[in-house]
């Protein structure tokens, strides 16, 4: 049994308990999509005719923008995203920035073809607060090939874009699944 000085439920910086609700569109199985290009599933995403993946919403982050060998999403931080030193946890930055690199791949991808990180390589520079305002995650495929691709990302934030975190990828690029 664990005990504790501070009521874990009260412990921010201003005592206040907090609680955070999302919600969230359940997609479509993939297989829906298999007449699609990468690019053009993540044009349906952002215009909302195709529900953005739960983990955006979790999280708070959504995909803002995508063309051939980019994506870009955008950010609203929080003190929810605390790690015990108060400030956003690194697993925000790399699941951020995974999203980024494997978005920029799929934009890259042919029609009923998938792909999955095999490889994720982030650096952290610099901390992100909760009043760091709100973040934008740039990422471009670098390679592109039968069965592997590679890519890297940017974390930005603030009023001068100033670089958070940045990393790189390899993607396998997956074959169409037979049916069955």
């Amino acid at each position: 049994m664990t005990t504790f000085d501070i009521d874990p439920a009260e412990a921010s910086a201003d005592g206040a308990l907090r609680t955070r609700t999302h919600e969230w569109r359940a997609a479509p199985p993939v297989s829906a999509f298999s007449h699609l290009t990468g690019e053009e599933i993540l044009q349906e995403m952002i215009a909302g005719r195709i529900p953005q993946p739960a983990i955006g919403s979790t999280m708070g982050f959504r995909l803002v923008e995508a063309g051939p060998g980019t994506a870009v999403f955008e950010g609203v931080l929080g003190d929810h995203l605390f790690n015990p030193m108060n400030t956003v946890h690194g697993g925000y930055l790399a699941t951020l920035l995974d999203s980024a690199l494997g978005c920029a791949v799929m934009s890259r991808l042919p029609a009923g073809v998938g792909y999955t990180t095999t490889q994720l390589n982030v650096h952290m520079v610099r901390p992100l607060f909760a009043d760091s305002g709100k973040v934008r995650c740039e990422g471009v495929v670098l390679h592109m090939g039968r069965t592997m691709a590679t890519g890297e990302a940017r974390i930005l934030a603030g009023r001068d874009d100033r670089l958070i975190a940045h990393a790189t990828t390899t993607c396998a690029i997956l074959a169409p699944r037979s049916a069955g």
